[in-house]
């Protein structure tokens, strides 16, 4: 069971692993061989906390379908197996990245001196670019 953050556990038994042929380029083998995985996790009717599934419900992700569904696809390796647990690493990654809850930015102001220095240093190279003139004999 991969663990997620917050000391929560993903259950594997809720994921549905299904074999596909890989798509591109690979010779004969290629056309014969299931390679690839498609990994399918229903976030509704998961384990998960439910602070969890809102978060994920909630993301803008192209991978989670209308319904709820999360549909990853892995065919970057030659075996069936490594693609099964490339499938699985991916989704324990948008789910740690799905609740990491973002610092609120609180607005700064620029102080007196930076304006004021800022100020002098643009006074200073004016003056700098108005003494290269021509030079009259």
């Amino acid at each position: 069971m991969p663990s997620l953050s917050h000391g929560v556990e993903l259950d594997e038994r809720e994921c549905e692993f299904n074999a596909v042929r890989a798509q591109g380029s690979g010779g004969q083998n290629v056309n014969k061989v299931s390679s690839a995985v498609h990994l399918r996790f229903d976030i509704r009717a998961s384990s998960l906390p439910d602070f969890f599934k809102e978060r994920l419900l909630a993301l803008s992700d192209q991978r989670i379908t209308r319904d709820g569904v999360i549909v990853i696809k892995a065919q970057q390796y030659r075996t069936q197996e490594q693609n099964r647990d490339d499938a699985l690493a991916r989704l324990v990654e948008l789910i740690n990245a799905a609740v990491v809850i973002q610092k609120r930015r609180r607005p700064t102001r620029a102080s007196k001196a930076s304006k004021q220095k800022r100020v002098d240093s643009k006074t200073a190279r004016g003056k700098l670019k108005s003494l290269r003139g021509r030079v009259d004999p």
